[in-house]
């Protein structure tokens, strides 16, 4: 009996030429981790699901793929941040701080599964951990990866939006809501989604006034240049220790990432963004394509006062962001402004035809070592069939070798895109062979 193939719902499978294209944006973003000094890190798919649940609840326990193994309850991460908390707390005398850290890798969310929404996905996180304190500085070259990470990946009009929870808490405060801050942040943070009256009608919901409704409202449709903003801001006099720190943050998030050389048509202050997670302690950050606002936020993330608190006594601040790489990839494949152009990972296919494969074999060799993709034909077709493999492939170049090309070790490199045929002199000894004139070719140097 034959079992039909066929994959799991929320779970992605590409094609070759998209699968490629897929890792070289992983490879970006890695690149871009690494360049700003941050270590790898790779930690178990699986958990005891004592671990995972541990800050888990409401829709996010839910969506937990949990199970039974002997004795064992295990589970398997839902997102990158819970096993970063518990490998910082069991490795805290070996590492040192502040710890930075990236991680990319797959994680798993039984949530309903829809069009670009996964149940198996890749994040892209960067994390700044420290050791009882934690200079907001930090929190300022953050958006300077973000900047550098999208720049990267080819894109240059997009917008790096920033905020501070404690400005939000200490206005809910200060218009006696803080009972109901959590759900206030919840919902303003829709506000671009739901639009305003939505946002009324949910306040309204929840007994908020209608005169704190007014000022909430007010506050976060204050509109100007960043500087402006944050002048407004002041300007409000609003006597709350908590909104007065967290203005001073901003402040500073602002002053260091201009240090940090982000053009100020890249960044702006949006005092509607809270990220729905209570979570975050500070600063916050979402990131836009300003063309392609129906993307929604492709990287965010903020500040948070206490990473560890489930796992150590210690207090272990730390800032942070993600990218979902799946949905991202998903989305921009979409709309075609990305484009896979090949479907094979060879710079050249060595295509022989004569029985002997010692001289293309060694020719082959000898192209890998000056880290030249290539591969080598070899199954018996025939010549029409051999090209029109490197054509559907889209592989760059080919190289036929004959008893002609042996006898006179003088191969042809042709340019699969041009036509164009480039002739390359081999040097054979007993134990080397200098392909220097083909490299030169396929690497246009």
């Amino acid at each position: 009996m034959i079992v039909e193939p066929r994959t799991l719902a929320g779970f992605m499978e590409l094609l070759p030429n998209e699968q490629i294209l897929f890792e070289q944006m992983k490879q970006k973003i890695e690149k871009t981790y690494q360049r700003f000094g941050f270590l790898p890190l790779d930690t178990p798919i699986l958990e005891s699901a004592e671990i995972l649940l541990a800050k888990a609840g409401g829709e996010t326990e839910k969506q937990i793929y949990q199970f039974k193994k002997g004795d064992n309850d295990i589970a398997m991460r839902f997102d990158l941040t819970v096993p970063l908390a518990k490998y910082v707390a069991k490795n805290y005398g070996n590492l040192s701080f502040p710890f930075r850290r990236y991680q990319i890798g797959k994680v798993y969310r039984g949530e309903k599964a829809q069009k670009g929404r996964f149940r198996e996905f890749y994040q892209c996180d960067i994390d700044i951990i420290g050791d009882g304190e934690l200079s907001i500085i930090n929190d300022a070259e953050i958006p300077s990866v973000i900047y550098n990470l999208i720049k990267e990946l080819g894109f240059e009009d997009f917008t790096i939006r920033i905020n501070n929870r404690k400005i939000l808490n200490g206005l809910f405060e200060y218009i006696n809501q803080k009972d109901n801050s959590t759900e206030i942040l919840r919902i303003i943070d829709k506000i671009e989604k739901i639009g305003k009256d939505a946002v009324i009608e949910e306040l309204e919901k929840i007994q908020v006034s209608k005169e704190a409704i007014e000022k909430i409202i007010n506050f976060i449709e204050i509109e100007g240049t960043t500087d402006e903003k944050l002048n407004k801001l002041q300007e409000l006099n609003i006597n709350n220790e908590t909104f007065k720190l967290g203005l001073d943050e901003l402040k500073n998030v602002v002053y260091y990432i201009r240090m940090f050389g982000v053009p100020d048509k890249n960044f702006k202050v949006d005092l509607t963004i809270a990220r729905g997670l209570d979570y975050y302690t500070g600063t916050v950050y979402e990131t836009f394509l300003n063309n392609y606002r129906e993307l929604g936020s492709i990287c965010s993330g903020g500040r948070y006062e206490n990473l560890a608190e489930y796992y150590t006594d210690k207090k272990l601040p730390g800032v942070g962001i993600s990218i979902g790489l799946t949905r991202l990839f998903y989305k921009l494949n979409e709309l075609g402004l990305i484009k896979a152009e090949k479907s094979s990972m060879s710079d050249v296919l060595v295509i022989p035809m004569l029985e002997d494969l010692a001289t293309p074999i060694k020719i082959a060799n000898a192209l890998r070592e000056n880290e030249i993709n290539t591969e080598i034909y070899l199954n018996d077709k025939k010549l029409k069939a051999k090209l029109k493999y490197a054509d559907k492939l889209e592989i760059p170049y080919t190289m036929i070798i004959g008893e002609d090309e042996v006898n006179t070790n003088i191969i042809k490199v042709k340019n699969m895109k041009t036509g164009e045929e480039k002739e390359a002199k081999i040097f054979i000894t007993e134990n080397k062979i200098d392909v220097s004139e083909i490299v030169s070719i396929i690497s246009h140097k």
